[in-house]
C-alpha cells in the first residue's frame, strides 16, 4: 500500500456526486465568486497590516503589494486550471492528490486548517479590536478588559505591570510610556470575575461573531452568498470613498524618499503584505455549489485579485501621501490618517465601521472554505464520514461547519494573535507551492485529461536559469547585506536561522534544471519562485512551528486516515 498513491479525475468526480448522498445546492456565479475573492482578500490587510508594512517600506511599498499581487496571480493560474479540471469542493487538498498522491494530499489539506480555521482566529480577535473600539468611540458604553481578551495575555500584562509597579513607576506613568499596551491585560486580570477561584477572561466578541458566521455558513449558500456581496459592496464603497477623499490631501513632499529604508526595509513588510491577499484561493472550496464552475472558478479567482490589487496600491498611495510613512506603524491606519486632518474627522468613523464589516465578511469566506476541506477528506475516507455528511434540509457539510466552528472558537480563549498570523500565512504558501507544482507535473503526464482553462504556455527551458543567473549576481553585489544575508557564515545557531534562505536557494537550482530538462510552462514555475520565495522570508521560527504543525498531522493520518483509504489494498480489492 502506497503513500503515494493517487486519485484518478474519473473517482473524484464520481464520489462528489455520490459519496456524501445529496448534492449541494448550485447558486453561484462569477459575480458571486469574484465578491467572495473580495470578502476574503478586502479585510485586515487594508485596514491594519498595510500601515506597518508602509512604516518599513515606506511609498514603496505598493511594489511589494504588486509583487505579491503577481506570485498570488501566478498561484492562481494554477488553482483557476486545476479548478477548471476538478469542478469539486477539494481545492488544493483534492489537486495534491491527483498530481502527487494520498501523502502529500493529506499534508496539503493539514496546511490548509492553518489558512481557513487556524486564520480565522487571527481574523476574529481582530474583529474584537475593532469591535471594542468602535463601541467605546462611538457610543457611552465600553465593553469590559476581561471581556476583550484571552486568559494568557492578561496574565502576562499583569506580571509585567506589578513589576513596574513594584519598580516605582505609577499607572499614568506605565500608560504613557511605550508600555501603555500592557495596562489593558492588567486591568483585564485585576478586575476579572472569579469562579472556584479560577479567573474568568476570555474574548466575548470575538467568539459571538465566530457564533454568529458559523450559524451563517451552516444556513446555506445562497444565504452566504447574499450576506457576503452586500458586505463587499459597502467595504469597496468605503474604499473607494477614501482614495477619493484622500486624494485632495495628498502632499507630494511625503513620497520622497520613495523607498527610505532600501530593499531591505521593503521586505520585511513581505509577512503583512502576503496576508492581505490571503482567502482568494477558498473561492475554490465552493466549486460543486456553482452554476458553472469550470468556466465561473478561473474568472472569480482572476478578476478578485486584479481589483484587490488595484485597490491595496491606490490606498498606499493615499496614505503614505497625506502623512509621513513612519507615522503608520499603527493598528488602524486608515482612521490614523484621518484622524490628523480635522475636516476629516467624520469619516474616521465611517472607516471604523467598515473594518467590522470587513473583516466579518473575510471569516464568513473562510469559514465557507474549511468545512468543504473536511468533506473532500472525509470522501476519501482520510477522515471520519461524519465530516462528508450534507445537511438534507440546507445542502452544507453540516458536520464539518459545526466543528469548524469549534476548532476556531476553542483558541480565542487563550491564542494571542500574534501567535498565529505569520503560520497562517506560511501553511498557505506551502499549499500555493503544491499547486503551482501540481500543474507542472501534470503537464508532464500525457494522459492527463485537458483542463477547459488552460494556463498560457511559454517556455521556461532558458528564462528560468537565466533567472536563477541573475539572482546569485545580485546576491554577492548589489543585495549581499539586506536580501541575500544567507551568504555571510556566522555560527551554527544563525545557520538554523537562515535555514529557510538555504532551503530556497537550493530549491531555486532544483527548479531551473527540471525547467531546462522539461521545457516546464513558465507561469506555474514563477508562482513556485515566488511564492516559495516569499515561504522563506517568514523566519526560522514560523518553519519550526509549521513543522511540528505537520508532524502532528502526519500522526493523525497514520493513526487513522492510512488505515481507512479509499484506495487502501481492501477497498480496491
Amino acid at each position: 500500500m502506497s503513500l503515494f498513491r493517487k486519485k484518478s479525475i474519473d473517482v473524484i468526480l464520481k464520489n462528489a456526486e455520490n459519496d456524501s448522498g445529496h448534492s449541494m445546492a448550485k447558486h453561484l456565479g462569477v459575480r458571486d465568486l469574484t465578491a467572495f475573492g473580495i470578502a476574503a482578500i478586502i479585510g485586515a490587510g487594508i485596514f491594519s497590516t498595510i500601515g506597518k508594512a508602509s512604516a518599513d517600506g515606506g511609498p514603496g511599498v505598493i511594489f511589494l503589494f504588486i509583487f505579491t499581487a503577481l506570485a498570488c496571480s501566478f498561484a492562481a493560474f494554477a488553482y483557476a486550471e486545476f479548478a477548471s479540471l476538478l469542478p469539486v469542493s477539494g481545492s488544493a487538498y483534492t489537486y495534491s492528490y491527483v498530481a502527487f498522491g494520498e501523502l502529500f494530499a493529506w499534508i496539503i489539506g493539514w496546511a490548509l486548517i492553518m489558512e481557513y480555521a487556524i486564520g480565522n482566529v487571527t481574523v476574529a480577535l481582530s474583529w474584537s479590536d475593532y469591535f471594542t473600539s468602535l463601541v467605546s468611540n462611538t457610543t457611552p458604553y465600553q465593553v469590559q478588559e476581561w471581556l476583550c481578551l484571552d486568559y494568557f495575555t492578561a496574565k502576562e500584562h499583569y506580571a509585567k505591570v506589578f513589576s513596574l509597579l513594584v519598580g516605582g513607576l505609577t499607572l499614568d506613568e506605565i500608560k504613557a510610556s511605550e508600555n501603555g499596551g500592557l495596562i489593558e491585560g492588567f486591568l483585564a486580570y485585576s478586575n476579572a470575575p472569579k469562579l472556584f477561584g479560577m479567573r474568568i477572561i476570555f474574548d466575548l466578541p470575538a467568539l459571538v461573531i465566530n457564533l454568529l458566521i458559523t450559524i451563517l455558513v451552516y444556513r446555506g449558500i445562497k444565504e452566504s452568498r447574499n450576506a457576503s456581496n452586500l458586505m463587499v459592496l459597502v467595504k469597496i464603497a468605503v474604499v473607494i470613498l477614501v482614495i477619493i477623499v484622500g486624494a485632495f490631501y495628498i502632499d507630494v513632499k511625503n513620497w520622497n524618499p520613495f523607498l527610505p529604508n532600501g530593499v531591505g526595509g521593503l521586505l520585511k513588510g513581505i509577512s503583512a503584505v502576503f496576508f492581505a491577499y490571503i482567502g482568494f484561493d477558498a473561492i475554490s472550496t465552493t466549486a460543486e455549489e456553482c452554476k458553472n464552475p469550470q468556466r465561473d472558478l478561473p474568472r472569480g479567482i482572476l478578476y478578485s485579485i486584479v481589483i484587490c490589487t488595484i485597490l491595496y496600491v491606490a490606498i498606499a498611495l493615499v496614505i503614505t501621501g497625506m502623512v509621513k510613512y513612519s507615522e503608520l506603524a499603527v493598528g488602524d491606519p486608515l482612521a490614523y490618517v484621518f484622524e490628523k486632518i480635522k475636516d476629516l474627522h467624520w469619516l474616521s468613523g465611517i472607516i471604523a465601521v467598515s473594518a467590522v464589516v470587513a473583516m466579518a465578511s473575510v471569516m464568513l469566506v473562510f469559514q465557507l472554505g474549511q468545512p468543504r476541506i473536511w468533506m473532500s477528506m472525509s470522501r476519501d475516507g482520510l477522515l471520519p464520514p461524519a465530516f462528508s455528511k450534507i445537511h438534507p434540509k440546507y445542502k452544507t457539510p453540516s458536520f464539518s461547519t459545526i466543528f469548524t466552528g469549534l476548532l476556531v472558537a476553542l483558541p480565542i480563549f487563550f491564542v494571542d494573535i500574534n501567535m498565529v498570523t505569520d503560520i497562517c500565512s506560511a501553511g498557505t504558501l506551502f499549499a500555493f507551492c503544491l499547486v503551482c507544482g501540481g500543474v507542472l507535473k501534470l503537464r508532464m503526464d500525457p494522459n492527463a485529461p485537458p483542463s477547459k482553462f488552460k494556463t498560457p504556455y511559454v517556455n521556461a527551458q532558458y528564462i528560468v536559469p537565466a533567472l536563477l543567473l541573475l539572482f546569485l549576481i545580485l546576491a554577492f553585489t548589489k543585495f549581499s547585506d539586506t536580501t541575500f544575508y544567507f551568504l555571510k557564515w556566522e555560527s551554527l545557531s544563525a545557520f538554523f536561522m537562515k535555514l529557510p534562505m538555504y532551503t530556497f536557494v537550493i530549491g531555486f537550482f532544483v527548479i531551473a534544471f527540471l525547467s531546462f530538462k522539461h521545457k516546464f510552462s513558465l507561469i506555474p514555475v514563477l508562482g513556485l519562485l515566488c511564492c516559495f520565495y516569499m515561504l522563506s522570508q517568514l523566519g526560522y521560527k514560523n518553519w519550526l512551528y509549521f513543522t511540528v504543525w505537520l508532524v502532528v498531522g502526519l500522526v493523525i493520518y497514520f493513526l487513522y486516515g492510512y488505515h481507512h483509504s479509499k484506495l487502501s489494498k481492501k477497498s480496491l480489492n
